[in-house]
């Protein structure tokens, strides 16, 4: 099963060249296993909607075939009519090695920033700790995985 992710409503704005209103930012929260060890079920991802996806990072896409879900995974490699992406779980599934290419314009933005919420009866000062300096942190591309994965 693919790792899907919940849009939100939230996230910064701003005008383009025709009066609408496009998003700049927003987040989605990450439901599935299929890119453990980076991210875990109930990670809060901020994510960077546009621009240019380079091999490496991280990105949200909408599913090829239901595209009202949308799915998180790692771009792997630029290929004739979109991308190569995969999980970093490679025992989940739900990626490229299922439906093939992604093309472009179902690549909605880049992962920028992961926020890992406190889990319940995480309350020893040992375990807050731990959270405390592991909660929030940027998310950059990895180019190293991205040949690992390419490999298999």
């Amino acid at each position: 099963m693919p790792e899907l992710s919940q849009e939100s409503a939230h996230g910064s704005e701003r005008g383009s060249e025709h009066g609408e209103v496009a998003k700049l930012f927003g987040w989605v929260e990450v439901t599935g296993p299929s890119m453990v060890p980076t991210l875990y079920h109930g990670d809060f991802l901020v994510v960077r909607y546009g621009g240019r996806v380079r091999a490496g990072e991280i990105v949200v896409l909408r599913h090829p075939f239901q595209q009202d879900l949308l799915v998180v995974k790692r771009a792997v490699e630029r290929r004739e009519g979109g991308w190569w992406v995969l999980g970093d779980n490679s025992f989940a599934g739900g990626d490229s090695t299922d439906y093939g290419t992604v093309p472009h314009d179902l690549i909605l933005g880049r992962v920028r920033f992961r926020y890992r919420p406190l889990k319940p009866g995480q309350r020893s000062p040992l375990a807050l700790l731990r959270w405390a300096l592991s909660a929030a942190r940027p998310v950059f591309s990895d180019r190293s995985a991205s040949r690992r994965l390419r490999a298999r």
